[in-house]
């Protein structure tokens, strides 16, 4: 492969990453707590695997996104019309992006939870 056309396939990539962020809602709020629990693991000082367990559920969040959000332009390109099978594809894709979602507010609250309540716990001991 040559370096320009792998260049260009860097080029695709950001691109399509750039489409997901200016048309789907939903890759905001990904892009708001993906922030916020990057910030809050280094306010942690989170351990090695910790950070690979975070990071590992970011990156499936936002693949599922990626991946809903191509479903749903082949969907739209194959069936312009309503019809109850492009319904199920793009219901089974939102579903995936949830599912994803919901694992992930899990592994965060079992990553984050501890350390973060005693660090609360530690702050408000030095308020009294």
């Amino acid at each position: 492969m040559r370096a320009s056309s792998r260049l260009a396939s860097f080029q695709h990539a950001f691109s399509g990453w750039w489409y997901v962020i200016r048309t789907q809602r939903n890759a905001w709020i990904h892009t708001v707590l993906s922030t916020v629990v990057v910030l809050l693991g280094l306010w942690l000082r989170l351990e090695r695997r910790d950070w690979a367990l975070i990071l590992l559920t970011i990156a499936v969040v936002w693949i599922s996104e990626f991946v809903n959000t191509a479903l749903e332009a082949v969907v739209d390109l194959a069936s312009p019309g309503i019809h109850p099978l492009a319904k199920v594809g793009k219901d089974v894709g939102a579903a995936a992006v949830l599912i994803a979602a919901i694992t992930a507010v899990l592994v965060g609250l079992l990553v984050l939870g501890p350390p973060l309540w005693l660090k609360l716990l530690a702050l408000l001991a030095i308020g009294y």
